[in-house]
């Protein structure tokens, strides 16, 4: 009846629980999520998640691909697009799996990194009782006295971290050889951590963007994201404190191959730094040939060249006399020929009347051959600016550019042209010189072709961080994986006279034994295998007995 009580009775408020009960499942976790399996883990689906990235799309890479998806998939693109499959790197899953790993790979890193910096200051272990059990030992007794048998030793030992003590009659010297291998690893795991670090930095603090810039002098100053056509911003950037500097295109030269693959893109520019801005030496510009493989590096900016083509020119001669001159890039929609396509739009002059200025706007659209094929269907048959002729449409009406909606620079809003508020006036294959005249004595010349080059500006304050790191990271993998770390324990006894020594060895790495049987073999030579060595020798290399011995 009172082991019944004993076993209902409820437990009493004072009993002792076990400690850290509240913190066990937050500290079970944080061991969980910074283990080296986790770590493995996470950097295996961050792999996994990149793959949509390279295999799908990007919209901060190219939209007119996207779009070019949609249109080729439209049952699975909007799936895609919901996934985020199409803004991967942007996408709050591949964030959360990146912030997993890095936080799993500092905490992982950080107690092996104060663990390793233990160890390598750590001195030689104590001489283990019985050398015989070593993989590597031997014994001898020499015709010296301790005192000099003990100063062979360290003198052979050079190099080591030693430390020598005193048993009863004898003494015992620990050495230990190989402590850079724990300071590559411990400069390997703080390398990671910096390399971390310089990526998070370039994620905040850094920006890039693409524009366009027209040939024959044609400019562009880094000094605000309305110069930019795409940028792309750090978590940090809001665009308003770009570091300042400007470049201008002067010539742009391409060669091909005669199937007409590109050999070499070459842009002759000249570009002002910040110095030369807040000094006021803008006319001044410093000359640099900027090729696809040789960005400019300034300010700790990089301008890169990565693509290029044609801006047709047209010159439109209203009724009353007034020209407007369009040039604006038309994009390559055949990237073996550049056959391009794109429009020129213009507003009448002098007009106050809004309603007849907004219906009387002119948009020229069609197509760019810059070596054309002749013929009435205008293509391209080579790259290279070498005959260029146009197919174009000349569209009137309202080309919406009062509506406050944002529209290509490439085309027009195809919604105008379906409801009749743009009306196809005219159409025409010209080559330059040639002229157009539309119903009411406008006239449409082409007069010319210009190219542009379209340039990469990217600022990553973190990539000096991430260069030297991942240098230093090579270098502690390098040591770590050359450097072995080996042991070696002497044991000297005078004999019952105190004449002569009874000297026993033994030798142990740390890691891997592949290397040391031929060090110790030389170790043994020299400390027992001497002329003054007495009768009894006994010795065992590599092929010795492989039991370890107890650190003690």
């Amino acid at each position: 009846m009172a082991s019944t009580e004993l076993a209902t009775r409820p437990p009493e408020s004072g009993d002792p629980r076990p400690k850290g009960g509240r913190l066990a499942i937050p500290r079970n976790a944080w061991r969980a999520l910074t283990s080296m399996r986790t770590a493995l883990i996470l950097l295996f689906l961050l792999a996994l998640a990149a793959m949509p990235g390279a295999l799908l799309p990007q919209r901060s890479l190219n939209q007119q691909l996207v779009d070019q998806y949609f249109t080729d998939h439209p049952s699975i693109a909007p799936l895609l697009s919901r996934l985020g499959f199409f803004d991967v790197f942007a996408a709050p899953w591949f964030a959360a799996i990146y912030l997993l790993l890095m936080i799993s790979l500092v905490g992982c890193v950080l107690p092996r990194t104060i663990e390793h910096a233990k160890t390598m200051r750590a001195a030689p272990v104590a001489t283990p009782r019985n050398l015989g059990r070593l993989p590597h030992h031997g014994s001898a007794t020499l015709d010296v006295g301790p005192e000099e048998a003990a100063e062979r030793v360290r003198h052979r030992l050079r190099g080591w971290r030693k430390v020598e003590t005193a048993t009863g009659s004898g003494r015992t010297i620990s050495a230990e050889k190989g402590y850079l291998r724990e300071f590559g690893n411990l400069l390997f795991h703080l390398s990671l951590i910096g390399l971390l670090v310089g990526f998070g930095a370039g994620k905040l603090y850094g920006y890039g963007g693409q524009v366009i810039v027209l040939a024959d002098g044609g400019q562009f100053c880094n000094t605000g994201i309305l110069g930019y056509d795409s940028f792309q911003a750090g978590l940090r950037v809001d665009g308003t404190n770009l570091q300042p500097f400007c470049v201008r295109v002067n010539d742009f030269e391409a060669s091909y191959l005669p199937d007409g693959q590109p050999e070499s893109y070459r842009a002759s520019i000249g570009y002002q730094t910040t110095d030369d801005l807040n000094a006021g030496r803008v006319d001044q510009w410093r000359p640099y040939p900027l090729e696809v493989n040789s960005p400019l590096r300034l300010d700790g900016s990089r301008v890169y060249l990565i693509n290029h083509g044609y801006a047709p020119r047209f010159t439109v001669t209203f009724p009353d006399g007034q020209k407007r001159t369009g040039e604006i890039q038309w994009q390559p929609v055949d990237a073996t020929t550049y056959l391009s396509q794109g429009a020129t739009k213009f507003e009448p002059p002098g007009v106050t009347d809004e309603e007849k200025r907004r219906t009387s706007q002119l948009a020229i659209t069609g197509l760019l051959a810059p070596t054309s094929s002749g013929g009435q269907v205008v293509t391209s048959v080579f790259p290279a600016l070498r005959d260029p002729e146009v197919a174009v449409d000349v569209l009137r009406g309202d080309l919406g550019l009062d509506d406050g909606r944002g529209q290509s620079i490439f085309e027009v809003d195809q919604s105008k042209i379906d409801s009749g508020q743009l009306k196809q006036v005219a159409r025409a294959n010209l080559v330059p010189g040639q002229s157009i005249t539309l119903d009411d004595g406008t006239i449409v010349t082409f007069d010319d072709v210009r190219q542009w080059v379209a340039l990469q500006i990217s600022h990553d304050p973190g990539q000096d961080t991430v260069l030297v790191f991942a240098v230093l990271m090579l270098i502690g993998l390098g040591l770590s994986l050359s450097i072995r770390r080996r042991r070696f324990w002497a044991r000297l006894t005078p004999t019952a006279d105190g004449t002569r020594t009874v000297v026993e060895i033994g030798g142990l790495a740390r890691t891997d034994r592949a290397g040391y049987g031929e060090e110790f073999d030389r170790l043994r030579a020299d400390l027992l295998d001497a002329p003054h060595t007495g009768a009894e020798v006994d010795g065992s290399g590599a092929d010795g007995p492989n039991t370890a011995a107890k650190d003690g």
